[in-house]
């Protein structure tokens, strides 16, 4: 899943974004297990994974405030 910009990020629908949100913690779970392991190849996906939860946590949240 490529690191998409926050402009293309508010053009989802509330269904998509919850979509990608639990993907990305998915795919997070999985990073934290492969570092413990050692298997880790790219230890900065862990931040981007991380980074881009918490852009679509926050349009989430700003998209309740509106309603």
């Amino acid at each position: 899943m490529a690191i998409t910009s926050a402009k293309d990020l508010r053009e989802l629908s509330v269904d998509e974004i919850n979509r990608r949100i639990r993907d990305l913690k998915l795919e997070g779970i999985n990073l934290k297990l492969q570092k413990a392991t050692g298997a880790l190849e790219n230890s900065a996906r862990v931040r981007a994974i991380r980074r881009e939860n918490a852009r679509l946590v926050t349009l989430l949240a700003e998209r309740k405030a509106k309603a």
